[in-house]
């Protein structure tokens, strides 16, 4: 099978990759972002995956698998997405300061006879970050093409985040462990 991974995301297309899997990246997609803000936020990466895979530009060839994922952070029954101005990145981070959230990562997989799409979470413990800390981190490593303003494989994880409950990979935007033994049904 050949296999697409529909996302520009530099993170994802690395996780994939380190799974030793050979793969293309398509990005051509006619899907708009939006859901009616009535939805049960937990639902929403799992919807917007499944759009994504629903408007990819071109119909699946019959040797094809699809992979799109949405990742979202998720704080005091807020979804936090990707920061528009420094300002906007500095305020999320002050509100994930101290606290625990959710990250959670709808996948789906999908050729012309089947789809498979699931989600995933983990929890995610941040410390009590400083004003300067949090100033430090978006001046440094401008994370304003991530949601909840951070990567948790960048400096703010290694001095922010004291645990995690569930999956590393997951917090990254693509949770492999499980998107690999769903490709492995796809053969």
């Amino acid at each position: 099978m050949k296999i697409i991974l529909a996302s520009g995301s530099p993170r994802r297309k690395e996780r994939l990759k380190s799974l030793d899997i050979d793969f293309t990246v398509d990005t051509g997609n006619a899907f708009e972002e939006k859901f009616d803000p009535s939805t049960p936020h937990e639902e929403v990466p799992l919807l917007m995956s499944e759009g994504k895979s629903e408007g990819f530009h071109r119909p699946l060839k019959d040797d094809e698998v699809l992979i799109t994922a949405d990742t979202m952070v998720l704080c005091d029954g807020l979804i936090m997405g990707k920061p528009h101005s420094r300002e906007e990145a500095v305020r999320m981070l002050q509100a994930l300061s101290g606290k625990a959230h959710e990250v959670i990562t709808g996948v789906t997989i999908r050729s012309d006879r089947r789809k498979v799409s699931f989600s995933d979470r983990t929890l995610v413990h941040f410390k009590t970050l400083t004003l300067e800390e949090i100033n430090y981190y978006v001046d440094n490593y401008k994370p304003y093409d991530k949601a909840g303003a951070y990567a948790i494989q960048e400096w703010i994880g290694l001095a922010g985040i004291r645990s995690i409950e569930g999956s590393m990979y997951n917090v990254i935007g693509l949770p492999v462990d499980r998107v690999y033994e769903e490709l492995k049904s796809f053969k």
